[in-house]
C-alpha cells in the first residue's frame, strides 16, 4: 500500500475504532503494558514522549509514575483517541499531560528533548517503523531510553485470522507488515539501525480472554485495526464474516468464553 494511504488508513480506521478500544482491549493488552512500563521504569520528575498513545492507557500509568514535576507529550494519529484521552485526562485531573496529534514518523518536536521515549503496540501500523524508531531517538536526550513493544509471530497469535477474513471481502490491507515487527529478530535490527544500544528484549506469551462471542467479534472488527473496512459491510457480509472469525477461534473456545494465544515482544535501548 502506498504510504500515504496506508496512513490515512490508520488515522480514520483508528478514529471508528476509539469507541470500542478500552473496552475491548484495556484488559488483554495490560501484560504486555505491564513488562512495557518495567522495562522502561519512568521515573519522578522525567520528561516522556509517547507515540500511538490512543486513549491513554499506558500515559496515564506513565503520568501517575513521573509525578507533577514530570510531563509526558502524548500523541496519535487519530483525532478522535486524542480527544477521548483528553477528555479523560480532563475528568481525572491530569496537569502533566499534553495529547496532541502527530505523526510518529514525523514527530514535531525539538531534538535532545525527553529523558524516555515509549511506543506501546504501535508500529505495526506505521508504513516505515525504522523511521519511527529514529524520530525517538533523536528526540531523546544523550542517555535517554527508549522501550517499545509489538505483538509477536503470527503463528503464536491465535486471532490472526481477522486479517485475511476482512481482506477476502474488501481490499483492505490495512496493516500488511503486522507481525513482521514481532518476527525473529526484525525489531532489533531497526533498534540499532535507529542508533539504539544497550538492547534488551523480552518474548511471553499471553493469553486473550473474551467471555463470550459479542465480546470477541467486536474487539475483531469494531474495536481493532480493520474498523474501517468493517464499516464499508452490509449485513450479510457482516455476519459472514463474523462466522468466519468466530470459525477461527473456535480451538480457543472454553466454558467461560475464549482464552486466545498471544505473544508479545517488548524491547528497550538507550541513546549514547
Amino acid at each position: 500500500m502506498e504510504p500515504r494511504l496506508q496512513r490515512r488508513v490508520q488515522r480514520y480506521g483508528w478514529d471508528k475504532a476509539a469507541e470500542y478500544y478500552d473496552k475491548s482491549w484495556k484488559d488483554q493488552l495490560k501484560p504486555s503494558q505491564d513488562k512495557l512500563l518495567e522495562m522502561a521504569d519512568p521515573k519522578p520528575g522525567e520528561k516522556v514522549i509517547e507515540t500511538s498513545c490512543g486513549t491513554g492507557l499506558v500515559t496515564f500509568r506513565i503520568a501517575k509514575k513521573i509525578g507533577a514535576n514530570g510531563h509526558i507529550l502524548a500523541t496519535d494519529l487519530s483525532d478522535t483517541m486524542i480527544d477521548m484521552a483528553n477528555s479523560i485526562a480532563s475528568d481525572m485531573d491530569f496537569e502533566n499531560i499534553t495529547f496532541q496529534r502527530m505523526d510518529a514518523e514525523e514527530l514535531k518536536v525539538s531534538e535532545n528533548k525527553f529523558d524516555l521515549g515509549i511506543c506501546s503496540l504501535g508500529l505495526m501500523y506505521f508504513p516505515f517503523p525504522d523511521k519511527a524508531l529514529k524520530e525517538l531517538f533523536r528526540a531523546l536526550k544523550p542517555e535517554g531510553r527508549v522501550a517499545v513493544s509489538v505483538w509477536g509471530e503470527r503463528k503464536n497469535c491465535g486471532w490472526a485470522e481477522i486479517f485475511p477474513i476482512v481482506d477476502k471481502h474488501v481490499a483492505s490491507d490495512v496493516c500488511p507488515m503486522f507481525f513482521q515487527q514481532g518476527t525473529g529478530n526484525t525489531l532489533r535490527f531497526n533498534m540499532e539501525k535507529a542508533g539504539f544500544t544497550d538492547i534488551e528484549s523480552e518474548r511471553f506469551p499471553a493469553t486473550i480472554h473474551y467471555p463470550n462471542d459479542d465480546e470477541a467479534l467486536t474487539a475483531a472488527f469494531a474495536g481493532g485495526p480493520v474498523a474501517l473496512a468493517y464499516q464499508k459491510f452490509d449485513d450479510t457480509t457482516r455476519n459472514i464474516v463474523h462466522k468466519d472469525y468466530l470459525t477461527s477461534i473456535q480451538l480457543y473456545k472454553t466454558d467461560n468464553g475464549y482464552d486466545i494465544p498471544g505473544e508479545f515482544v517488548v524491547m528497550k535501548g538507550v541513546k549514547k
